[in-house]
């Protein structure tokens, strides 16, 4: 493993346009429940469509109702030794972008720049309008929503409030996406970081990487089905990984 360890490290001295791109299993070490894994919150909840977040007032108001009770989860969630490996990488100039499938705003609590992270799958943090994209702060929706279950409106437009994530069903944020792959057809190492890599079509970045010439390393606990496309793959705890690399 330590040969392992010493070609990792070697990679990242020798890149300089680093692209990090995070998944779940970075997180789970800051106490943040996986979704999709067996026992993880989808397998207890079945995740509500977005045709049916539109459709019912009553799946609006589930889908609030799950999302205030997971906040104590993840308002004590901090960044851990994985999050702030990579923000070393960020500070000294090596990593230039952060594509993340997380919500959690971990990655900016670590001290990378809002701007230099891409959400794919958007962010748990604040809620928005779905029709004129006014920002809502999560305590404006709550004081509404803790009143009788009532269900907040956009005060600008009257539109449907939701968190601003990506759920079953809705489109992939076009901007997001475009910036994902800009960011990918210019690296020259490109860092799977606990990804299933199985949800599409965020998993088909690390291959417009590797198709552009970058080296692709994958460092996730279980196989993915992008391991043999991948230079290098570690299947290790994630924070420890990063830490010791970071130190060599």
């Amino acid at each position: 493993m330590e040969t392992v360890l010493n070609e990792l490290a070697k990679l990242i001295e020798n890149s300089k346009r680093i692209v990090a791109f995070t998944g779940a299993g970075i997180s789970t070490e800051s106490g943040i429940p996986d979704f999709r894994s067996p026992g993880g919150l989808w397998e207890k909840n079945k995740p509500i469509d977005f045709s049916e977040f539109l459709s019912s007032e009553e799946a609006r108001r589930e889908s609030w109702r799950r999302k205030f009770a997971m906040d104590p989860v993840l308002s004590k969630a901090k960044p851990n030794a994985g999050h702030f490996a990579l923000s070393s990488l960020y500070h000294i100039g090596k990593m230039k972008t952060v594509i993340t499938q997380n919500i959690d705003g971990l990655h900016q609590a670590s001290g990378i720049s809002d701007s230099d992270i891409v959400e794919v799958h958007g962010n748990t943090t604040y809620a928005k309008c779905l029709d004129c994209h006014d920002r809502v702060t999560l305590k404006t929706v709550r004081e509404k929503f803790e009143h009788n279950e009532q269900l907040p409106e956009c005060r600008i437009c009257g539109g449907i409030i939701k968190t601003a994530t990506i759920s079953f069903g809705q489109a992939m944020p076009i901007e997001e996406m475009r910036r994902a792959e800009v960011a990918a057809i210019s690296a020259d190492l490109f860092f799977v970081i606990g990804s299933s890599l199985v949800v599409y079509p965020a998993a088909d970045i690390p291959l417009i990487a590797k198709q552009n010439g970058a080296t692709l390393v994958i460092l996730n606990r279980e196989p993915t089905p992008l391991d043999d496309y991948a230079d290098l793959v570690l299947r290790r705890e994630i924070g420890e990984t990063l830490e010791a690399v970071a130190k060599m």
